[in-house]
């Protein structure tokens, strides 16, 4: 059973869905330095969701791509709900633009940054992260 998360992580969930994504990596990874499993890898899987939308902001397609599937994998375990974060929905709508980056190819990436401005692409969206209500 996974105690009480610290203020901290709240903090940097409300950062990734003010898309701050850079501002949420520093926080979530301060706090995955210093923590133990099976918190450590929930950070960090978060983290590097947010990182690939920064790396996506800079027109930074490979390491979009490259971070956005290494934390939809580290999150998998995760599924469908860990501490109180809807993780299926986060990692859904992360696969949805992976997928799409991936058959866009680098030479479009700026396609999507129209996503870092709240604006649909393709149907697609910037996911945010949802606290559910605790069973």
């Amino acid at each position: 059973m996974i105690e009480k998360l610290p203020a901290e992580f709240w903090q940097g969930i409300a950062q990734f869905n003010s898309q701050e994504f850079y501002a949420c990596h520093d926080t979530l990874e301060a706090l995955w330095m210093e923590a133990g499993e099976p918190e450590k890898t929930f950070y960090q899987g978060i983290l590097q969701i947010a990182v690939a939308f920064y790396h996506l902001g800079n027109r930074n397609w490979r390491g979009a791509v490259i971070l956005l599937g290494e934390g939809i994998n580290r999150l998998g375990y995760y599924r469908p709900v860990y501490a109180e974060i809807s993780v299926e929905d986060l990692c859904g709508q992360s696969v949805k633009i992976l997928k799409a980056l991936q058959q866009a190819g680098q030479e479009k990436v700026d396609d999507f940054l129209p996503l870092l401005a709240g604006a649909e692409v393709a149907d697609l969206r910037l996911p945010k992260i949802i606290k559910v209500a605790k069973n």
